[in-house]
């Protein structure tokens, strides 16, 4: 888990790079921006807080030759061995931005480039370099008191409550080609960021295949489950899901599906779902795995524990005492009705 409130900008460059294919130049600063307090708290705002929003999914450098043969990861390098040469590598930083600026539909705009200390990662203090591009302009006013009067000043800049893209390179696992994060709020060129500047593949770790095996469950849940059995059952399973990881700390496949699976006629549909859909997920292979607490306190909370009633009446169930579910609510058929039911025991309704 990742923590930026400490984090410190040590450095910051700025350039501005425009669109090679439209012969757009480039502007490089000679020297380091010179922060003071004001500029640096609203600067550590405008690139760190879409981090503490977006949901951590870890990136490392790639090449289909080798590390040593990806721009990025080099320059990441050097800085990391000389933290003073870091003006010196962003302009080659924002050189190697704008040769990927070839997409017509790219747009100009302003790369600050940071060397930042006190990054903590799962209470670990770590360097980081940051990489941010401001793309989209706004216009906005300023007032101007002129004689008896206001004026109205037209003014046309950026907006510091939404950053365009940015990169977090983390000083760890450079064997592996580091810890990156990304983030990309204008997808119109999807591959010019990631994957042509960047050149990252999504690191494999064991927060990883939480995500993607409990994200493949939901799936299954809802592909296989819910048709088979009925909405409390695709609920109760990723109940009992969710709550298998919640209480270990390795992932062992056999031992799951025993404890998961309440229908045993569906393991074997499981197991055809995950060598259909697996290589979806890149869990294809996957059978035993650390698990990411974290991962598995996200998921927790985007999974829907809600069966919805077309009369206007909705369910909760608890994912934390799953048992409850199986006790105490059970489904009929009202033959006079013609209508399903659901019967809930209780001994008291709770005050709220």
């Amino acid at each position: 888990m990742i923590n930026l409130y400490l984090t410190q900008i040590e450095s910051l460059s700025i350039h501005r790079i425009g669109n090679k294919s439209k012969n757009e130049g480039t502007f490089f600063s000679e020297e380091p921006y010179r922060l003071n307090d004001e500029i640096t708290g609203l600067l550590k705002e405008y690139f760190f807080k879409p981090f503490r929003e977006k949901e951590e999914n870890y990136y490392r450098f790639d090449h289909e030759v080798d590390l040593e043969y990806n721009e990025l990861y080099t320059m990441a390098t050097e800085v990391f061995e000389d933290p003073a040469s870091i003006h010196k590598v962003s302009k080659s930083i924002a050189t190697h931005l704008y040769d990927q600026s070839n997409h017509p539909h790219i747009k100009s705009g302003e790369v600050y480039v940071t060397y930042l200390s006190d990054v903590v990662i799962d209470n670990e203090k770590i360097d980081a370099i940051g990489v941010f591009k401001s793309e989209l302009k706004h216009d906005f006013l300023e007032f101007e008191e002129k004689g008896t009067n206001l004026e109205i000043l037209i003014r046309h800049g950026i907006n510091i409550n939404k950053l365009d893209k940015g990169c977090l390179i983390i000083n760890k696992n450079k064997e592996e080609g580091f810890k990156i994060l990304s983030v990309d709020s204008n997808r119109y060129d999807t591959k010019y960021w990631l994957e042509n500047f960047l050149n990252v593949d999504a690191l494999t770790d064991e927060t990883f295949f939480t995500k993607k095996y409990l994200k493949f469950c939901q799936d299954f849940a809802k592909d296989v489950v819910l048709p088979a059995e009925d909405k409390k059952e695709e609920v109760m399973f990723m109940n009992r899901a969710v709550n298998h990881f919640a209480k270990n700390d390795d992932f062992e496949e056999t031992s799951f599906l025993n404890e998961v699976m309440d229908n045993p006629d569906l393991i074997p549909e499981f197991k055809n779902y995950k060598t259909e859909k697996g290589p979806k997920y890149s869990i294809e292979d996957v059978s035993s795995f650390p698990i990411a607490n974290k991962a598995v306190s996200d998921a927790r909370k985007k999974i829907k524990n809600v069966i919805n009633l077309d009369t206007n009446i909705q369910i909760k169930m608890d994912f934390i005492n799953p048992e409850s579910a199986e006790k105490f609510v059970e489904k009929g058929w009202d033959e006079e009705k013609q209508m399903y039911y659901y019967l809930v025991y209780f001994n008291k309704e709770q005050k709220s």
